[in-house]
C-alpha cells in the first residue's frame, strides 16, 4: 500500500522510499525513513499535501506525488500507539 492510500488516523510503517537519492536524503533528514511509523492526520483539499506525523514526533506536509512513492505496511497495535 502507498502512503497516499493510507486511511486517515491509521498507523503504518514505512517499507520503502521509491524516490531518487537526493529526495530520500531529504526525507530521512526530517524523519521519514524505512521502518518509521507514520499516521496521516489530514489531506488538503484540491489535491494538496498530506499532513503526516511520525512516531518520533515530527509533523509535516508531504506532497501527494511523494506520498505515492512511499510504500507502507500496516502497523502492529503498539506502532499505532507510538505514532499518536
Amino acid at each position: 500500500m502507498k502512503l497516499i492510500d493510507l486511511p486517515l488516523a491509521s498507523a503504518a510503517r514505512i517499507a520503502t522510499l521509491d524516490v531518487d537519492a537526493a529526495l530520500a536524503r531529504r526525507l530521512r533528514a526530517v524523519g521519514v525513513f524505512e521502518d518509521e511509523a507514520v499516521v496521516v492526520l489530514r489531506r488538503a483539499a484540491f489535491g494538496g499535501p498530506l499532513h503526516v506525523r511520525t512516531s518520533s514526533g515530527g509533523e509535516f506536509a508531504l506532497d501527494r506525488r511523494i506520498a505515492s512513492a512511499i510504500e507502507v505496511l500496516p502497523a502492529l497495535d503498539d506502532t499505532a500507539e507510538a505514532a499518536e
